[in-house]
């Protein structure tokens, strides 16, 4: 089926730039324009959308107020801010209800590539109800400790964009939120950045601190979410896949960027179970305690009761925020890589291999933990296994857990 997409603009001219711009992908999308808020609405009250791609600027009602009503009347709807406005107050303001915050100018390949990445893992999740869920979800929870953490490091009159930066970078909740804001055009900084310190250093302290203390784009774990998980456990999990993942990108000489975003992808991979712990707390606690067949796989159980796994859930949400595609896959498919079209060595097989071995030094080998034996001799790389099991048992002895 055609993406359905709907363009809002109160410049008829734009409208129909967009127009011309889009021509090329009329066997893929059909683009409905609105002149303003208001007619969205009505064309949104009478036929479905799959995105909204609105202005900010507009007369009556502006781009922040339109996504919002969207978000809380078509939560399921990808929504993206295309503007040329540079107000910080506005720009702020849009951070929560919109997806994703494209600039203008904007060329074809960026609008196409963002459109078609947010809309790229849509299919996973044919319960509409859950679709709906995550797509209103505009943070992750995070530990308690860290938030209160962040918030008196931002609140002093001494406070380090260094230690922010190392803050948000133990984090899964603030890590995913930061790079949302930087691989989109929220602050101008469009372009892939992987590592959360860097990404603090770009924003600056002020700005950090408006998202933070008057936006409130972070957000912690409530106690009913604390008692389904065993969160200072998933945290640690999270944060040594990172380390994992990156140790053995390293050992196979992979390109930097590749590196980096095999911490990030480690430390990302299981966000998935933050999500429905936090949004769907009584049933993951009966996923995670009640009986289970087929040797006890969590991740059965997840499919029966949600229609898909932790990690597809997870996925959906980074992709939607327009986190790296490598990102994004090594989360879909790091339990499962054998099923990632994509056959490479990289972030996926990083991950995949990290989360395993971080899981086996635990003793945690069950069913949904191994190791893809397949996966990794179709890539030619089994034999580097002991190379990488004695370089994370080095990496795990020397305590490393921080985004270098």
């Amino acid at each position: 089926m055609k993406l359905k997409i709907l363009f809002v603009d109160d410049e008829p001219h734009v409208l129909q730039g967009l127009q011309r711009m889009m021509r090329s992908m009329r066997d893929k999308w059909e683009i409905t324009t609105a002149a303003g808020g208001p007619e969205a609405l009505d064309l949104l009250s009478r036929q479905s959308f799959d995105v909204v791609v609105s202005d900010m600027r507009m007369p009556g009602m502006d781009g922040v107020q339109l996504l919002g009503e969207v978000q809380k009347r078509y939560p399921e709807v990808v929504r993206i801010i295309l503007s040329g406005q540079s107000d910080q107050e506005m720009v702020l303001q849009s951070v929560r209800p919109a997806h994703q915050y494209l600039a203008k100018p904007c060329s074809d390949e960026v609008l196409k590539s963002s459109i078609e990445r947010s809309c790229g893992l849509r299919n996973l999740l044919a319960n509409k109800s859950l679709k709906q869920l995550i797509s209103r979800i505009d943070s992750i929870p995070s530990l308690p400790a860290l938030y209160l953490e962040i918030l008196q490091e931002l609140d002093s009159p001494y406070s380090s964009i260094h230690k922010i930066g190392a803050i948000i970078s133990r984090d899964i909740g603030m890590t995913a939120k930061i790079l949302q804001l930087v691989n989109s055009a929220f602050f101008g900084y469009r372009r892939h950045i992987s590592s959360p310190a860097q990404a603090v250093e770009l924003l600056g302290l002020e700005t950090i601190k408006a998202l933070v203390l008057s936006v409130k784009i972070f957000s912690q774990m409530d106690r009913s979410s604390m008692r389904v998980l065993a969160v200072d456990r998933i945290w640690a999990h999270s944060l040594a896949t990172g380390v994992f993942a990156r140790t053995i990108a390293t050992a196979e000489k992979c390109e930097r960027a590749v590196v980096d975003d095999a911490f990030m992808g480690g430390m990302l991979h299981d966000a998935g179970k933050l999500i429905l712990a936090a949004n769907l707390s009584r049933q993951y606690k009966e996923v995670l305690t009640g009986p289970r067949g087929n040797g006890g796989s969590v991740l059965e159980a997840e499919r029966q009761t949600f229609g898909v796994t932790h990690a597809e859930v997870g996925a959906y949400l980074l992709a939607l925020w327009g986190l790296p595609f490598n990102i994004v896959e090594a989360t879909a498919f790091h339990h499962i890589p054998g099923r990632c079209p994509h056959k490479e060595l990289g972030v996926l097989s990083a991950v995949h291999a990290g989360c395993s071995l971080e899981h086996a030094l635990h003793g945690e080998e069950d069913a949904d933990n191994q190791l893809d034996v397949a996966y990794l001799t179709e890539l030619k790389i089994l034999h580097r296994l002991p190379d990488w099991q004695d370089l994370c048992q080095q990496a795990a002895s020397e305590g490393e857990g921080h985004d270098g």
